[in-house]
């Protein structure tokens, strides 16, 4: 008994004494040297030989003084010839200890550098006939007796590989084992030979760390398994639709989404009408590419360990934890390096990845994936959501669908290059909104100067017009739009409710339960003047700002940034699109009051700044890949677009003409030929306010010119204080009333009746005027 009892103790005690050692190798590894801080340690040892250098280099040439001659006739006899060995090996362990400073790589290095001259001072002591000093023959005369002189020479020149391998860290790893044939071995088995050969200590040591990786890996799996809706965080987490594709409706399926405030759930056109994501990403070697991306960073002295690697339908991003104390800007700062070494056309780092203190190298895709608007709309969170302005985005990095809430953004600002997917993403979300609303219960007005995207919805029941083509009418919308968002807070403060989502719910669902309480007993027309009004949403649709914005810059301005303060709570909603990022378009008020935006593919970082106040959209790939700032985001997300196709509308459209034919709600009317026929309405009102205010200003035209006895454009900008637009109708006006003469080429125009004052003086006050605009280069024909 007393034997097995000290047998027992003494594996005890062996064990506690190899956790002990175990416990300080450890510590020993983590340990800088001199307990100082590393940067600190670091800048002292790289100067220290760099000194060195320079001190045993001047030796030679005799510039160091008195310690310089006695260590140069020192080292002379010590190594001969290959004295010039000394102030090199300096220089290299300067460099080296400026990338590194932990305890095992000083040892490396040392090892290597001790190596290096030994194996360098025997090859000179044989090629230049004993003169490699006293330390060269001492390497040199026990080998030759031995092996002779191509055998010795070999040896030592393998010894000098070997000490390229300690000082500068190679790996084995950097080679293509997989284009060797005879080489099956796994990638893990290269790392681990790798780290053999890197690390003095041997495989034991190498062994360890491999084994403490996969025990981390084994915990990240352990605790992600309780949530399986999102990727588990390994290589190639994150796949296009991996997440809900068990989750999707069949494409043969129908939605049925309940948003109709008005009775009877909507049921919008069927999925089949639409396409689902098609191809699949393929992004080559991902292993090999995080590879790469770690020795990049560590050939500049970062040192970074791979995190999850996102595969999303465009891109796939490798994420990536720097070491303790280095700066986020430093790994930026490489994005060509390493777009290079990855041999991408483009890549984008986000430093850090919002909520994770990671970063992220975004990585083009050898193929990109179709992301279908079917397989959007059949997702969980868009079927069986009961938000009516909810819409789809499209799929991020991680493949997972994206949507927003419309209501909350409440306007969207679309803004890309041409050729960047700017109009198919305008599409989706029309059809986002199509496929959760009725008539009653969403209206479009729709602006296409560009006259070929959005007239295919020319018929759909839901516009409040024809798709506006004409940039004075978009103006006129945007003014109705404006009367009717104060119309609809006359109502709200007479109901005493906050927004139109407070009055839906309070106000028009109990009266329509009530309604329907009483059809048994009342006739169904006394029903419906009960009811109060159903006040639908209103989204506004302008494909081409630039385009009005040219026409009509103060007004159409002004009407944007009217609605975008107030126009929320009513229900009313703006979606703007441009291809031309330009200040001049998208102005500072317009930003201040649009907060959520989509960048597409630009061709300057200057206009990525324009449109999200960041840089990145510049290295966007195109075709719907895009980033979008929602106005609660601190950063934008990038996400992939959904591709609807031109049929794919033409089917949606057909849909919905047929199943509401004869169901179609009031319009709005902006053609001048009906405006006298619809003094009721709120737009007539807006057209009335309109005429007058020109009638007036076209009264004191009148007078104006008659008192000057001359007309031009640019005098009445001046004396009415009004737009050049403006001026020129006035202009026509005066014209058509007979007071003004017809245009004559660059000459004034001839007022034809005269006021009381004098035509002598009224032509002095005129030709002052015309010529500080000839010397502006401004003929009347001009204006």
């Amino acid at each position: 008994m007393a034997r097995k009892k000290s047998k027992s103790e003494k594996n005890k005690n062996s064990k506690e004494s190899s956790k002990k050692k175990n416990k300080k190798s450890e510590k020993d590894e983590g340990m800088l040297i001199w307990n100082l801080e590393e940067h600190v340690a670091q800048a002292l040892l790289a100067l220290l030989f760099f000194v060195l250098a320079v001190f045993f280099t001047l030796s030679y040439f005799e510039q160091a003084g008195i310690a310089g001659e006695h260590a140069f006739s020192l080292f002379e006899r010590l190594l001969g010839y290959g004295y010039f060995l000394l102030p090199l090996s300096m220089f290299i362990l300067s460099i080296n200890f400026l990338r590194k400073l932990k305890v095992n790589f000083a040892v490396s290095s040392g090892a290597g550098i001790t190596l290096f001259m030994i194996s360098g001072l025997g090859l000179i002591n044989i090629a230049t006939d004993s003169k490699g000093g006293v330390i060269g023959n001492l390497v040199s005369d026990p080998l030759l007796p031995l092996f002779d002189l191509y055998v010795t020479f070999v040896l030592l020149a393998a010894m000098m590989i070997l000490s390229f391998v300690l000082l500068f860290d190679l790996k084995l790893s950097s080679i293509d084992f997989n284009s060797l044939k005879f080489w099956k071995k796994d990638e893990e088995d290269k790392d681990y030979l790798a780290a053999s050969i890197a690390h003095p200590a041997g495989a034991e040591q190498a062994e360890r760390a491999m084994a403490e990786e996969e025990r981390k890996n084994a915990e990240k799996s352990t605790k992600e398994e309780g949530r399986p809706e999102k990727p588990s965080g390994g290589i190639l987490s994150g796949l296009v639709g991996k997440q809900n594709k068990d989750k999707e409706l069949d494409i043969d399926s129908k939605l049925s989404i309940d948003t109709s405030r008005l009775g009877a759930p909507f049921t919008p056109p069927p999925l089949k009408l639409l396409t689902k994501d098609s191809g699949k990403p393929s992004v080559g070697d991902v292993k090999t590419n995080a590879n790469v991306i770690k020795r990049t960073l560590s050939n500049f002295g970062i040192d970074v360990e791979m995190d999850e690697v996102s595969v999303g339908p465009t891109v796939t991003r490798y994420a990536l934890k720097p070491a303790e104390g280095v700066k986020l800007s430093r790994i930026e700062g490489l994005q060509k390096e390493i777009q290079a070494a990855l041999a991408a056309k483009s890549i984008r780092i986000e430093a850090p990845i919002p909520g994770k203190s990671l970063v992220g190298i975004e990585v083009p895709n050898i193929s990109k994936a179709t992301v279908g608007l079917a397989s959007l709309f059949s997702d969980p969170a868009f079927a069986q959501s009961d938000n009516p302005l909810l819409v789809a985005l499209g799929r991020n990095l991680s493949g997972e669908a994206e949507f927003a809430d419309f209501g909350k953004m409440p306007h969207l600002l679309v803004a890309g290059a041409t050729g960047a997917g700017k109009s198919v993403t305008v599409h989706m979300l029309i059809a986002s909104l199509l496929y959760r609303n009725s008539p009653e219960n969403l209206r479009f007005i729709m602006v296409d100067p560009k006259r070929v995207e959005l007239t295919p919805y020319n018929d759909i029941p839901h516009l409040l017009t024809p798709v506006i083509k004409n940039a004075k009418k978009a103006i006129l919308a945007l003014k109705w739009a404006a009367k009717e968002m104060e119309r609809r807070y006359d109502i709200l403060e007479s109901y005493r409710v906050q927004n139109i989502d407070s009055y839906h719910k309070n106000i028009l669902e109990p009266a329509i339960k009530d309604i329907e309480k009483k059809r048994k007993n009342k006739d169904s027309e006394e029903v419906e003047d009960e009811l109060p009004e159903s006040m639908p949403y209103i989204v506004i649709v302008i494909d081409e700002l630039a385009d009005i914005m040219s026409a009509y810059p103060k007004e159409l301005e002004a009407a944007i940034v009217r609605l975008a303060q107030m126009s929320r709570a009513v229900g009313i909603h703006l979606i703007l699109s441009t291809q031309r990022p330009d200040v001049r378009v998208i102005t500072g008020l317009i930003k201040a009051n649009i907060p959520s935006r989509i960048a597409l593919q630009v061709s300057s970082q200057i206009d990525s700044r324009t449109i999200i106040d960041k840089a990145g959209a510049e290295r966007l790939l195109g075709k719907g890949d895009m980033l979008y700032q929602g106005g609660e985001m601190a950063k934008p997300a990038r996400i992939q677009s959904g591709f609807v196709t031109e049929e794919e509308i033409k089917r949606v459209v057909d849909w919905l003409i047929k199943h509401y034919s004869g169901q179609l709600p009031d319009t709005i009317d902006l053609d001048s030929e009906t405006r006298e026929n619809n003094t009721d309405s709120i737009f007539s009102s807006v057209v009335a306010d309109e005429s007058s205010e020109e009638d007036e200003k076209f009264e004191e035209a009148k007078q104006t010119v008659m008192e000057a006895g001359r007309a031009s454009t640019s005098y009445l900008q001046r004396k009415l204080g009004v737009g050049y637009s403006r001026a020129a109708k006035l202009i026509d006006m005066l014209e058509e009333q007979g007071i003004i003469g017809p245009q004559n080429g660059s000459k004034p125009r001839e007022v034809l009746a005269k006021g009381e004052e004098s035509e002598e003086d009224s032509s002095e006050s005129y030709e002052e005027n015309t010529e500080e605009d000839n010397q502006k280069g401004l003929s009347e024909e001009d204006l």
